[in-house]
């Protein structure tokens, strides 16, 4: 196998594109390539370089060609034709059970001459998210000007020209030079292989390895964080971010300036990362500390003094711009911002923020109530309810949109209104991802909920519902943030319920169409996608789920662990297997004569076996109903699975299709009372094994 390497130079790219492009550039180069039986696909990425290396053969082998041309019978133009359409001469034909036959040897083809068909072409359909010209005389385009163009096989050059006969692609062609740090190390130098590229690249200050550069960037934020007696506050995101602006990261830490120490630590955070691309830090006690992190892209003689003073003096000028948001908003109350959101456009159908905010009023009393608040709380949930899009008109979210919700908080605290509403105002997003907390105190978890009712059964109502990957409205995390705050607080509340009460206050035109009966379902979904996602008995939940959504989620919860629970025993698993054993003989003689229904015959009972069944039947079903009814899941369980071995020895004994058709319809009335007495827990026949 012989080394391949590949490594496009260009002006800098932007680093949300860098990681994309360098997966989408191996696997590009794999496929054009995979004659040649690639292996070993290591791909990579930087601010001013993407590239892939790879193992190939030597050559791709030759190989014989079997073309099966007319029929022997078929007229002589279309023979013409096929000879015409392989320029072959009739002497090269033979005849092959009835057709005529081509076989023809293509020979080896070389790795490099691969390479040199394969590459320019794909360069040009390279797919950047967006991607530009530059110069003149070509319409070769790059995501930025593209400077060099590096390909080497086993060392050697492979040459090769992305000009065309009508394009002379600003004259690039495969060469062996590169350059290492713009700054540090300036000059060109010759690359030999990917592990020598990669070496006297670090040796002239650019770290090509991606994973690389995120742990030093990692170690060397870290280490000035305990340097300074500090905890770094994590942001993944930012670190894959600065690792695409940064060939060579340095760690520096700035301090911030006493006087904008006041600002909610929030603001300081999102400031510095939105605008800078800064880092946070907290004191031992997690309050903000009056420094910041950040990623140079240098070494510096003088330790990096005058880059942290120009950068201090940078945020000063964010901080002040934050302060004055901060001043100003809060020289207006909350509760006078609300009729502005009057103003303010939802939806073209829904109306406007103010008119939602009235919705989401009414339905967090309502939610408030049902969670068993007092009289006192439901009014906070409403008064939190009011005042909780009004940050939406400040000027601090107008800058940090990120931050709606935690400034409502703040300016609340600001006006006086007590802690469970101004918590409530703040936490009412949350949880804001997969990873974020969920609310818990019981005001906010009203509110929260009340949102998201809102949210969902406007869009439902209007059949603006999620289709394939489109979710312009996250109306799959709204669905996904009402299950875990109603899982994480074990709320006993009817969801189906608060959702058709939900749809009394839209729009009049609204409270019955669109998808709204399809939105129960929606949310069993996204439950049943969730427990998935945990590892937990999907199947089973769907189980459950076959006779529609129980508004209840707990209920349903606690439900479905207990059936998981038992058809993960020896009884659960051969009584799952004899209920489809029974629902198959029952769908095949349902289709012939069927449907078997209506209770059977006691006195039809000719075998010891089925009159065992039967009244093993008859108690269970009782039992399983009152035990579901009473919420012993574990007690419907235990009923169930005691069915199991009367059940066995029925199919191991009494033959179903019996020749006396009154038997044989007793007998299949008795598979039918199997699955009406298994179908008050679960439809059976949906879960595997």
């Amino acid at each position: 196998m012989a080394e391949f390497l590949l490594v496009l130079d260009c002006e800098e790219i932007p680093a949300r594109m860098q990681e994309t492009a360098g997966q989408d550039l191996a696997r590009l180069v794999s496929e054009a390539l995979a004659p040649l039986s690639p292996e070993n696909v290591v791909a990579f990425w930087g601010a001013r370089r993407i590239g892939v290396t790879m193992q190939i053969a030597g050559q791709i082998a030759e190989s014989t060609q079997s073309e099966r041309g007319p029929r022997e019978s078929a007229p002589e133009q279309a023979l013409a034709g096929f000879l015409r359409k392989h320029g072959a001469e009739r002497d090269a034909l033979v005849l092959e059970n009835g057709f005529w036959v081509l076989n023809r040897t293509l020979p080896a083809i070389g790795a490099a001459q691969q390479i040199a068909a394969t590459i320019p072409g794909l360069l040009w359909r390279f797919p950047w998210p967006k991607s530009m010209r530059w110069g003149q005389g070509s319409n070769f385009t790059w995501v930025r000007p593209l400077r060099r163009v590096i390909c080497l096989l086993d060392g050697g050059l492979v040459p090769f020209s992305l000009a065309t006969e009508a394009d002379n692609a600003h004259g690039l062609a495969a060469g062996t030079l590169t350059e290492g740090h713009r700054f540090m190390a300036p000059g060109e130098f010759e690359v030999t292989s990917y592990e020598q590229l990669k070496n006297e690249l670090f040796a002239r200050k650019v770290v090509l390895d991606p994973a690389q550069r995120l742990s030093i960037i990692r170690e060397g934020l870290q280490s000035q964080a305990d340097r300074a007696g500090l905890t770094l506050v994590q942001d993944d995101k930012l670190v894959e971010e600065v690792s695409g602006l940064a060939e060579w990261p340095v760690a520096l830490l700035g301090r911030i300036d006493d006087a904008y120490m006041d600002l909610p630590p929030e603001v300081m955070q999102v400031s510095m990362r939105i605008n800078q691309r800064y880092f946070a830090l907290r004191t031992a006690d997690g309050k903000a500390a009056p420094h910041f992190a950040f990623i140079a892209n240098m070494d510096f003689a003088d330790g990096g003094a005058l880059t942290i003073a120009g950068n201090e003096r940078v945020l000063r000028a964010r901080f002040a711009d934050a302060r004055h948001f901060w001043d100003l908003d809060r020289k207006t109350k909350l509760a006078d911002r609300v009729a502005a959101l009057d103003a303010v456009t939802f939806h073209a159908r829904l109306g406007s923020q103010g008119a939602r905010v009235q919705r989401i009023v009414s339905l967090a009393g309502i939610v408030a109530k049902a969670m068993g608040l007092d009289e006192a709380a439901q009014k906070q949930a409403e008064r939190a309810a009011l005042l909780a899009k009004a940050d939406l008109t400040t000027g601090m979210v107008g800058e940090f949109p990120e931050l709606q919700g935690v400034m409502g908080g703040y300016y609340a605290r600001h006006d006086h209104e007590g802690d469970a509403v101004s918590d409530a105002v703040a936490e009412h997003y949350m949880p804001r991802g997969l990873n974020d907390d969920t609310p818990r105190a019981p005001v906010s978890v009203a509110v929260a909920l009340a949102d998201r009712l809102d949210l969902l059964t406007a869009f439902f109502a209007m059949g603006e519902t999620p289709s394939g990957s489109g979710d312009p409205y996250a109306l799959r995390r709204a669905a996904l943030g009402i299950i875990r705050i109603v899982r994480d607080n074990q709320l006993r509340l009817d969801l189906a319920a608060l959702i058709a009460r939900a749809a009394q206050n839209l729009p009049e035109d609204l409270r019955e169409g669109g998808e709204l009966a399809a939105l129960p379902g929606f949310i069993a979904e996204r439950l049943r996608v969730q427990l998935r996602t945990e590892g937990e008995r999907h199947d089973v939940l769907a189980a459950t789920l076959a006779g529609g959504l129980d508004g209840d989620l707990v209920r349903l919860l606690a439900r479905t662990t207990a059936l998981a629970e038992m058809v993960n025993t020896d009884d659960g698993r051969n009584l799952l297997a004899a209920s489809k054993r029974a629902a198959n003989i029952l769908r095949i003689e349902n289709r012939k004569d069927g449907p078997h229904k209506g209770e059977p015959d006691a006195s039809l009972y000719a075998q010891d076996e089925e009159r065992a069944l039967g009244e093993a039947l008859e108690g269970a079903h009782g039992t399983i109903h009152d035990a579901l009814e009473a919420e012993r899941f574990t007690d419907a369980m235990i009923a169930a699975a005691a069915l199991r071995p009367v059940l066995d020895r029925f199919f191991e004994v009494v033959t179903v299709n019996d020749p006396d058709p009154a038997q044989r319809l007793n007998r299949l009335r008795l598979l039918a009372k199997i699955g009406e007495t298994l179908t008050e827990i679960a439809e059976f026949s949906q879960i595997e094994g």
